[in-house]
């Protein structure tokens, strides 16, 4: 196997300029380069890349990095957006599910769908319930030093009531336990968070999961095409479902205190936008044209 060499920040920048990148300022472009890893940067050149490996004409490093700093940005508005969703529906889920059917209820796999007679799984062989289970000890196991998870292994025996519980899931744990979930009590509760169907909430919760994901790996948004589909979401269209748009609607649709998204939230994400609207290209995130207007709650 041929593993290409590494290549020195000078070989870099010329490898831009070979490409066709317009570099005004040599020693800015090297400063930025030994901040950010090459293979990072490079990504936020797809857009401008043609078949041969060349940049589309007036393809400057200025514009590229201005791309970068408005996704590193938008990575830090949307994960502090997406952490009280988490913390919201946590607690919404803990406590519900507690009252229900008990504090460790939630280890007990008849409270959840029986995936052999359901038909949503019956072409999986997973079983859901031992998954999540197998996925909460590890996480268990990984937070073990925090005060009050050591706490419930040394008092409790490893006992964990669901609402100490979820303060362990990952939000990729807390979609997939909304998910396993018995259809009434998936109603139940999307119903009572935020009043749509519970086909809604597991969609738009997949999609906020993959984006929380994106976003605390510090991927790339910008020209990202993402997996998951929000379903039934207004002012989406086939060519947006798969761009950020389509997550940026989910977060908007699931962030639970209407006055702080438009009063803070909103504002900031519009200010971010507006001061790189010159560098960004809507098509590439799949915005609309009354963007700000459909992201008003």
């Amino acid at each position: 196997m041929d593993i290409k060499r590494p290549y020195k920040y000078e070989e870099q920048l010329q490898k831009l300029k070979d490409r066709g990148c317009i570099i005004n300022d040599d020693k800015k472009c090297i400063s930025i380069l030994e901040s950010i890893n090459y293979y990072r940067f490079s990504a936020y050149f797809l857009p401008f890349k043609k078949d041969d490996d060349t940049y589309e004409k007036d393809t400057s490093f200025e514009k590229v990095f201005n791309i970068y700093e408005f996704d590193r940005k938008l990575h830090t508005l949307l994960f502090n957006a997406l952490e009280e969703i988490e913390i919201f529906i946590r607690a919404k889920i803990a406590y519900y599910h507690a009252h229900k059917y008990g504090a460790l209820a939630y280890l007990d796999k008849k409270n959840f769908y029986n995936e052999n007679s359901n038909q949503k799984y019956i072409n999986k062989k997973i079983n859901y319930h031992e998954k999540f289970t197998s996925n909460f000890k590890k996480e268990v196991k990984n937070n073990k030093k925090v005060l009050f998870v050591k706490h419930h292994i040394s008092k409790y025996d490893s006992n964990f009531p669901i609402w100490v519980a979820t303060e362990i899931f990952t939000f990729g744990m807390l979609s997939t336990f909304f998910a396993n979930l018995k259809l009434e009590d998936q109603k139940i509760l999307a119903k009572d968070m935020y009043d749509i169907t519970a086909k809604k909430l597991e969609s738009w919760l997949r999609c906020c999961t993959d984006l929380r994901n994106i976003c605390a790996h510090y991927g790339r948004l910008y020209y990202r095409i993402f997996s998951s589909i929000p379903k039934e979401m207004n002012n989406l269209d086939n060519n947006s479902q798969r761009k950020l748009w389509g997550n940026i609607l989910a977060v908007k649709e699931l962030y639970p205190f209407k006055d702080k998204w438009n009063n803070e939230i909103l504002p900031n994400f519009i200010n971010l936008v507006n001061e790189y609207k010159t560098y960004i290209d809507f098509v590439h995130i799949g915005f609309p044209k009354e963007w700000n207007e459909y992201l008003k709650k």
